[in-house]
């Protein structure tokens, strides 16, 4: 039985935004982190929005394979809970350990476990302060602190730790506390590249400095812990998070800087050194990677590759990654491929406003008081990302681009069909109890059928 130890430690909506991808936030901890493992710099999630992100790296299979085609908390769900990493690396012989956020199912501690957790550490202990946001990660990184230093090791463990941070919390649209006023200096700061420069793109990327930064001090708990308990050799440590920033034109799109995640990895067979990966990767391929890096055998429904050729060979595992949106707030049906070159977007659903699905946020409101909802969606979109790499320019239209346009489109449809895409069909099912936002603000019932348009 393989010793190797897992950490996977994730956070919610954070995108690339941290110091090791050059971004002027303060995060030491993940700085000395990348210096240490592996960075990958174009690494993507495969269905930019909450839960489905989630699904699709803790099942190795894509959101419309495993099921989770929207939000847990409105209803989604896995399929089939035994192709969980969890529960899969239980039936390996592991200890399984969750502190914080999962979100593949609801709250309640007897759903989770149904994943495969053996412990619900912060829901073992709730302290009374613990209705505070900023303080509800402290007490995921305590929990998780807690356990490393008690941790059997006589066999090995798998210990998720997820944060809410930076997700948005409370009034006023602010990135990280529901207590607080935003408490950023958004005097000296830039918003990333999808926003205009303003006083109030300023003002909310300085907030969300506060809250990346709160972030790494709670994962250098856990790092830190790790080292003094010794088990640092023998551990893989994943870090990562769900999907792009919760911003206009990032979480819940199809270009980069909705699917751009963060992603390092630390420890044995490979995962050291400060190296950088400049390939594509997916977080698909997490999952068949742990597998071969634990020295487990991989199950057969796995969708994606392993990165340890990539690491010790500097072998390409992939030439295309692909992504999808259908629920979030409103059920949107979106496709994706990307190469190194371009990258394809396929709208398959009636058109929403643009804000459909976008996170409130003063940076939202900025753009909904210049009349955004008035935009108009294309239902293809190609983007040649070595001239246009902000993906500011749709090229689906224009002649030189037609052979490009034709080969994307049949790369998407290939996938589609080769992972049982329901959109091939014409429809995707909504699940039980699914709901949707009404007009009025209100979640009501999903429609039973949501129909999309004939595949070219």
């Amino acid at each position: 039985m393989s010793k190797t130890n897992i950490i996977y430690i994730h956070s919610h909506d954070t995108g690339r935004y941290i110091q090791p991808y050059g971004y002027a936030v303060e995060t030491p901890n993940l700085q000395k982190f990348a210096e240490e493992g592996v960075l990958f710099r174009n690494a993507h999630c495969a269905a930019p929005t909450c839960s489905p992100s989630r699904s699709v790296l803790l099942t190795g299979q894509y959101a419309h394979q495993n099921g989770m085609l929207g939000l847990a908390h409105k209803g989604g769900h896995l399929a089939d809970p035994s192709h969980h990493l969890a529960n899969y690396l239980k039936s390996q012989g592991y200890a399984t350990a969750l502190s914080g956020v999962q979100h593949v199912t609801g709250h309640d501690v007897e759903d989770i476990k149904v994943t495969g957790y053996d412990r619900v550490l912060t829901r073992e202990e709730w302290p009374a302060w613990a209705d505070h946001f900023e303080l509800w990660n402290q007490w995921y990184a305590k929990a998780a602190v807690d356990y490393l230093l008690r941790v059997d090791k006589s066999k090995p463990f798998f210990l998720d730790c997820g944060f809410d941070l930076t997700h948005r919390m409370g009034p006023g649209e602010q990135w990280h506390t529901m207590e607080n006023p935003p408490a950023g200096d958004s005097r000296y700061v830039r918003p990333p590249a999808p926003l205009p420069d303003t006083p109030e793109t300023r003002r909310d990327f300085a907030d969300f400095s506060v809250a990346v930064n709160l972030l790494d001090k709670c994962i250098g708990q856990l790092l830190s812990a790790l080292k003094v308990t010794g088990l640092s050799e023998n551990t893989i440590v994943i870090i990562t998070t769900d999907h792009g920033l919760a911003s206009p034109f990032m979480k819940c799109n199809l270009t980069g800087h909705g699917t751009g995640v963060m992603l390092m990895m630390r420890g044995p067979e490979g995962f050291y050194g400060g190296q950088v990966s400049d390939s594509s990767v997916s977080h698909v391929d997490i999952f068949p990677t742990i597998c071969d890096a634990a020295g487990i055998p991989a199950p057969e429904w796995l969708e994606g590759v392993s990165l340890l050729p990539l690491v010790n060979e500097g072998k390409p595992v992939r030439d295309a990654v692909y992504s999808e949106v259908n629920w979030h707030g409103y059920p949107e049906i979106m496709r994706s491929v990307r190469t190194e070159r371009y990258n394809y977007i396929r709208r398959f659903s009636p058109f929403l406003p643009p804000l459909g699905n976008c996170d409130s946020s003063v940076s939202r409101t900025l753009l909904v008081n210049c009349d955004w909802q008035r935009r108009t969606q294309s239902s293809e979109e190609l983007y040649d990302l070595m001239f246009d790499p902000n993906e500011a320019c749709n090229r689906a239209e224009e002649p030189g681009y037609s052979d490009i346009l034709h080969e994307m489109r049949s790369r998407l449809n290939d996938w589609m069909h080769k992972t049982n895409d329901p959109v091939v069909n014409g429809k995707v099912e909504p699940w039980p109890d699914a709901v949707t936002i009404s007009i009025n603000g209100e979640w009501v019932p999903a429609e039973t059928m949501y129909i999309v348009e004939d595949i070219k």
